[in-house]
């Protein structure tokens, strides 16, 4: 077993976090991570309405008795979502652990803190992490370049972000960005992290509500099956490649405004393509780590996996590696 800060703190049994994903951060992933002895977390607007999200927070209870908690992604727009309302959704359901995201978090981090919610914000890079601490929060994620989603605009990877992050953060703080297996978590354990924060990992289980389309696709694609959109619009974002990627990079780089790629890259046909299991219908958030999957177990096979090959490095190979040399017979 593998004690850490982040497992005291948040009362689960691994060091291992399952972050908010949308359209896939759901009962069924999220319990299903609970029951294993993880953290997940439902994504909020992932639901509708508020009022869908306290349902869901309701079903997923009715499927686990462990830990699980909810991320709030804070994004600007001209029509937000109700962002207080299902902050108090959050709250009034008991939920003791939530994620946050994105822009400008401080009046969610203060009601959360009130309401004695611990967060954990996510980063991508050292100055925002400083300043989520600032804030108040008990927890970090720090992305490195190679996650999936919104990288920031930094393009630090993971090597260096996670100790550069240790060295000035003094809360628990979760690697993100790269990580499915014990090889992975030995390494952010070493980079100073207090565990691992996994999304793409996940999406490659029996319990992901996503088509095995989608899935066998991650098994396909390599380390190189990327697309990075949206760059020069200074909001970065990886993607799977496919063809829906590859035309909007193309156009995106002839120098055209987003309204010209806005009809691909709309989330809506996105989340077609993960119901219906074609992986050229739409983008999909895929990290580097895709590289590293090969199979897909159920959820509670994956987390012993990943803390049996972690136990077995630090046990064996690490061990090892300081132990004395026989004599040499003369």
């Amino acid at each position: 077993m593998i004690s850490t800060r982040f497992t005291e703190l948040f009362g689960v049994e691994h060091p291992i976090a399952q972050g908010g994903m949308q359209w896939v951060g759901t009962a069924e992933l999220v319990s299903a991570v609970a029951n294993a002895g993880a953290l997940g977390f439902l994504t909020a607007l992932t639901q509708p309405t508020p009022e869908a999200l306290v349902r869901e927070i309701a079903r997923t209870r009715d499927m686990t008795d462990r830990p699980f908690g909810v991320n709030l992604t804070i994004l600007p727009s001209i029509t937000p979502p109700p962002y207080d309302e299902y902050r108090r959704a959050i709250i009034e359901s008991g939920i003791t652990a939530v994620e946050t995201a994105g822009y400008k978090p401080q009046e969610h981090v203060d009601a959360f803190k009130v309401a004695g919610v611990k967060v954990i914000h996510k980063c991508t890079a050292v100055r925002h992490a400083l300043a989520a601490e600032r804030m108040g929060v008990d927890a970090i994620s720090i992305d490195g370049f190679e996650c999936a989603g919104h990288p920031g605009e930094d393009d630090i990877p993971g090597l260096v972000l996670i100790p550069a992050a240790a060295d000035r953060v003094k809360v628990p703080m979760l690697a993100s960005g790269g990580f499915g297996d014990g090889r992975g978590l030995v390494a952010a354990l070493a980079l100073g992290a207090e565990g691992i924060n996994m999304g793409s990992r996940f999406c490659a289980t029996v319990e992901a509500p996503i088509h095995d389309g989608i899935k066998q696709a991650i098994l396909t694609n390599d380390e190189r099956a990327t697309e990075l959109l949206f760059r020069s619009y200074r909001n970065t974002a990886r993607v799977a490649k496919n063809m829906v990627a590859v035309e909007a990079v193309k156009i995106e780089r002839e120098g055209n405004p987003f309204e010209s790629i806005a009809h691909l890259v709309k989330g809506a046909r996105g989340r077609e393509g993960l119901v219906n299991g074609n992986p050229d219908h739409g983008i999909w958030t895929i990290g580097l780590v895709q590289g590293l999957i090969h199979d897909i177990p159920t959820v509670k096979n994956l987390v012993d996996r990943i803390i049996a090959e972690a136990e077995d490095i630090i046990d064996g190979r690490l061990a090892r590696l300081r132990a004395p040399s026989e004599a040499v017979p003369a």
